[in-house]
Parts: C-alpha cells; sequence; structure tokens
C-alpha cells in the first residue's frame, strides 16, 4: 500500500465494502502514486491469459480506476533485497522462491507467474505493458540491526541508504528499473507496523537516499500480530472459535509476508511514483490495484469468505504453485474485466 494509506491488514469478518475502505487506510504507509485510465489507449490484451471464470469478484460501478500519466514498471524489474535483522535461511528461501515464481515458465497452473499476468495488463501512456520480467538482484544482510530494532517511517529510508552506500558490498543503485525490499525480522517493530499497517511502499528521497527509487517495506508478524498480519494461517485473539489454516511452507510469519510482498510489489509496478494507477481523487490516499482487492483468493471471495481454494495432500492451504512452492496470494484488480481476478478462478 501507499504510505500515506495503512498497509495490508486483515479484517476477515468485516464487511467488504467497509473493509475495502478501511484496507485502503491501512495497507499504505507510503505514499502511493495516482493512476487514470489513459483514455486514448487500447489496452494491450494479446498473449495475455485471462483463464474462463466470468465470476465478478470484487466488480463494482462504483469503482473508478484511473491513470494519471506517470510512468509504470515496463522494463525488466529487479528486486533487491535487503533482510533486516535476524533471517534463517529457510525463511530466505521461501520468499526467494516466490520472487523467482513471478516470472517462471512453465510452473503447474494455477501459477504465480499466472497471477502476474492481470499486471501485465496495465499500460503506461505509450501503450507499454508491464514487464512480464521479474528477477533478484544483488541481496544485503543487515544482521546488526545497523538502525536499531524499532524502525520509524522516515528511517526505513535510512536503511536502504545504508545498504546503498556500505563499503564492503554495497546494493547497486538502479533508478530506472530497480525495486527495493526491505524485509524486517519479527523481532524488529516498525513505526505502525501491526496497530495499522503489515507493509507499504512508496519512493526515496534524494535529499535522503540520493536517488529517487520505489520501495516495499514488509514486516515478520510471527511474535507481534499474526493473527491480523499472518491471517489466515494465524487468526486474531478476539476470534477464538476460527481454525487456523495450514501454511503450505510451514512458516506462519513468512508464509504471511508473501501475500503482503505480493500485493505491495503490484502496486509499485503500477503506481511507483504515485502518479500511476488507482482509485480516488487524492494521490496522498489512493486505493491502488492490490487494495481493491483486500481479502480475495479465490473464485466467490467477498465480505469474510476468502474464495475458492486449494488443499494439499499434507492438508495446507494454498491458491498458486510457484518453484517446487505453493502460496496463498491474494487476487489484484484486473482492469480489461473491470473486478479482481487470479489464475486459479473457477468456470461459472
Amino acid at each position: 500500500m501507499h504510505p500515506c494509506r495503512a498497509g495490508r491488514y486483515p479484517a476477515p469478518l468485516i464487511p467488504v465494502l467497509l473493509r475495502l475502505t478501511i484496507f485502503s487506510l491501512l495497507l499504505s504507509i507510503n505514499r502511493v502514486i495516482g493512476s487514470s485510465l489513459w483514455p486514448h489507449q487500447q489496452i494491450n490484451t494479446t498473449d495475455l491469459e485471462f483463464g474462463n471464470s466470468k465470476k465478478n469478484e470484487g466488480s463494482s460501478e462504483f469503482v473508478h480506476l484511473k491513470y494519471h500519466m506517470g510512468p509504470v514498471l515496463t522494463t525488466n524489474i529487479t528486486v533487491h533485497t535487503i533482510w533486516y535483522g535476524t533471517w534463517q535461511e529457510s525463511q530466505k528461501q521461501i520468499i526467494r522462491s516466490f520472487l523467482n515464481s513471478i516470472s517462471a515458465v512453465n510452473s503447474k497452473t494455477p501459477s504465480v507467474s499466472g497471477w502476474w499476468k492481470t499486471l501485465q495488463l496495465y499500460t503506461d501512456k505509450t501503450g507499454a505493458n508491464i514487464t512480464g520480467t521479474v528477477r533478484l538482484g544483488a541481496e544485503k544482510n543487515d544482521q546488526f540491526y545497523s538502525h536499531g530494532k524499532s524502525l520509524s517511517r522516515l528511517s526505513i529510508q535510512s536503511v536502504i541508504k545504508s545498504a546503498l552506500t556500505d563499503t564492503k558490498q554495497p546494493l547497486p543503485a538502479n533508478p530506472k528499473n530497480g525495486l527495493y525490499l526491505l524485509l524486517t525480522s519479527d523481532d524488529v517493530h516498525v513505526e505502525d507496523f501491526c496497530g495499522q499497517v503489515c507493509g507499504f511502499h512508496y519512493f526515496t528521497s534524494p535529499s535522503i537516499v540520493g536517488y529517487t527509487l520505489p520501495y516495499a517495506w514488509v514486516g515478520n508478524s510471527a511474535t507481534k500480530c499474526p493473527g491480523l498480519c499472518a491471517y489466515p494461517f494465524a487468526v486474531p485473539e478476539y476470534m477464538p472459535g476460527l481454525k487456523a489454516l495450514k501454511p503450505p511452507n510451514g512458516d506462519v510469519g513468512v508464509e504471511g509476508m508473501i501475500s503482503v510482498i505480493a500485493h505491495e510489489i503490484a502496486e509499485v509496478a503500477t503506481n511507483p511514483l504515485g502518479t500511476g494507477w488507482y482509485a480516488g481523487e487524492d494521490p496522498s490516499f489512493p486505493v491502488e490495484i492490490a487494495d481493491l482487492c483486500e481479502g480475495i483468493y479465490g473464485t466467490g471471495g467477498g465480505g469474510s469468505y476468502m474464495g475458492q481454494l486449494l488443499n494439499g495432500k499434507d492438508g495446507s492451504t494454498y491458491n498458486m504453485n510457484g518453484i517446487r512452492r505453493r502460496f496463498l496470494v491474494q487476487w489484484v484488480w484486473n482492469p480489461v474485466l473491470n473486478y479482481c481476478s487470479g489464475p486459479n478462478a473457477l468456470d461459472q
């Protein structure tokens, strides 16, 4: 979500329209880029897969998604990851696998790469589609908590600056197609984390970092608020009768992060500088393409229902296949069909 809005913050039993409004306020700590549809440009849908579902999940005549003439990420995206705090290699592998799965070829359907096809429907003012290539770039380990275990929104950018200016192994500065993903371990507190947000995206200030770089932050909620930020693999304390679902990769906190990471990357791709795709008239409080589908993971989703999901033989729940792993990822708004869609949609 945008920084001026609150980040992803699940509320499973709130009615869908109210919930979408709340999530619009909770999912964006970072300022989001405006999005107005380019009125004179046909969206290029050639070779893009929709599946056969005609289900109108989340569709509404009141949703006016617009393109605001700013840039979107049409060139190959390189994700540079900053691991802030204490991370196990097994946790890193889950997240790397998801990121690598975005552009994977021949993944078993429904796939993460199929989910990204919806992102490719979005264009810039020249008619160029968002890229189909998302690759992992350089990584930076900040295991000594260079800025402490309590981070403000502003200090998030200072952490990124430190990673870029490190004297030993600095991250490359890539303003054109770099996306900087800051991930904080479960012992790190970030301003508004758990109280308002689970993650957010924005862009760095040249006065702080030296460059204007799109970035996203997502925190591991395992020890702080798993019932809020790792739902449905954990449930809120106020819902004692609800049984948590089994995560497909065995790590509640990290798997809760996966859908938030997907949410933020989707919004960075379509609204990297707050002047791209979003609904609403105020760019400081935009409703972006993932905000519109918060809580929807399958056909029939809406209200307190996540939609029809898939179950593994081990009893885990997922809705997409990746590279040798399975994931649960929320849907995003489809600008051609004008409703939320995903690769696991069922025929009607």
